[in-house]
């Protein structure tokens, strides 16, 4: 999600982000009008650096060298960035984090990222479905069309309180198609032991481990067996796991 990388760009020294829409008109633009309107009239580009694999401009035509001479000419440097590779030798990138948290493999895209893959949001009022069911839920808007992580899955949520406690909790991810025929994603968040009240509040979830697909049940009673089902192994990886529960800033 976008928030989420902004703030992992802070977390790591970023002043600055600009945000641009690739839409029609910027992904037709050649790779010369690209570095006359984007690098120079915009951002009066200084300095640049781009991976190794950097294309640009419509069908991808601009590349490294391209931006190169394009810098020459108008007086900012461009330098590359060698490949990231994890310890076996293969590539990290958004492409390949994406592949892994489709497959619902956390652990490898723990390894990619160098840390937990994570969702926050403002917390948002819902139908209060999962109240009536005894599962009161966080509710977290997901804007992405089709995210790349879908399921069930034991997390922490982060920020409930002032405490500094991240919270154990069971998230699903998904269209919930056992009540809901509307075709959005929504991010509901079971957290075990907690009664509070988090609306409004911005938290940060933190996906540690898939229990298992997102299904469709024939009626309430069965939705109610698999949700406590879920709590029974959310529980039970929760205190296998060692180190504290509290947040690590």
């Amino acid at each position: 999600m976008l928030r989420d990388k902004l703030e992992a760009l802070r977390l790591n020294g970023v002043d600055r982000v600009v945000v641009e829409h690739f839409n029609q008109t910027f992904a037709s633009q050649s790779p010369a009008s690209f570095v006359e309107r984007v690098l120079v009239q915009g951002l009066h580009t200084r300095w640049v650096m781009v991976g190794d694999d950097f294309c640009y401009g419509a069908k991808r035509a601009g590349n490294f060298a391209a931006l190169k001479l394009a810098g020459e000419q108008h007086g900012f440097e461009v330098e590359q960035m060698e490949t990231i590779a994890d310890p076996q030798g293969a590539r990290i990138s958004s492409s390949a984090v994406r592949s892994v948290l489709v497959a619902g493999d956390l652990q490898q895209a723990r390894q990619l990222l160098g840390r937990e893959y994570t969702i926050s949001g403002h917390v948002v009022h819902g139908a209060k479905l999962g109240r009536d069911l005894g599962y009161p839920t966080l509710n977290l808007r997901i804007a992405h069309k089709r995210p790349a992580l879908t399921g069930i899955f034991a997390v922490r949520v982060h920020d409930l309180d002032d405490s500094g406690v991240a919270w154990p909790a069971v998230a699903s991810l998904g269209l919930r198609p056992t009540v809901d025929e509307s075709g959005r994603y929504l991010l509901e968040v079971f957290v075990l032991d907690w009664h509070g009240n988090g609306y409004g509040r911005r938290v940060r979830v933190e996906f540690l481990k898939k229990l298992r697909d997102e299904a469709k049940f024939e009626d309430l009673e069965s939705l109610v067996t698999a949700i406590a089902l879920d709590v029974t192994n959310t529980r039970l990886f929760f205190a296998s796991e060692p180190g504290p529960a509290t947040r690590q800033d």
